[in-house]
């Protein structure tokens, strides 16, 4: 079996920087699953995962525009700390990751800096900009069951379970909300 539209695909993977710095990791232990064609994970990972097979192991380069994209100045903003309201000090720090609603939807931010009242965030990703160093290795292939073609994504063993058929069925690879 090939990976194309419809199938999911376990991995195991080392992702790493231009500079050989490991950024992610997945292995036997704690494979990642995806399902082909649902937009789940970036462009250029994708590309290179269409059409291999079980047992296949490779090395692929994505560029930032198949990946997280280029740094984007526009995204990068100084606010007033009164913005971050409720948050502590301690909490407050560069480095760290809110989740903000925006009118392109929820985003998750940055804190790039603080100047006093003043908090510069970043909304790029924080992997936007930089040339990805994949290893791959396929570990198993499968058709996706209706119910994850209908989510747009794979589920863990066991599916978005429930405890009775009228009851709403939950997990935590839905948002705690796969719909039935």
């Amino acid at each position: 079996m090939k990976i194309t539209q419809n199938k999911v695909a376990t991995l195991s993977y080392t992702l790493k920087n231009d500079d050989g710095e490991i950024l992610d990791q997945a292995d036997e232990n704690s494979p990642f699953l995806y399902m082909h064609g649902s937009g789940g994970i970036i462009k250029g990972l994708e590309t290179a995962l269409e059409d291999k097979a079980v047992g296949d192991d490779f090395h692929v380069i994505i560029p930032p525009e198949d990946a997280y994209g280029e740094r984007d100045d526009k995204l990068t903003e100084a606010v007033p700390r009164s913005m971050f309201e409720g948050i502590s000090d301690e909490n407050m720090v560069a480095g760290a990751q809110f989740h903000a609603s925006t009118a392109h939807g929820t985003q998750v931010i940055t804190i790039a800096s603080i100047d006093g009242d003043t908090v510069n965030i970043d909304a790029n990703h924080p992997l936007a900009g930089e040339t990805l160093h994949f290893d791959v290795a396929v570990t198993d292939i499968r058709d996706a069951t209706e119910e994850e073609i209908a989510h747009g994504h794979p589920h863990p063993p066991g599916g978005c379970g429930s405890s009775s058929e009228k009851e709403e069925k939950t997990d935590s690879c839905c948002g705690g909300n796969c719909g039935g």
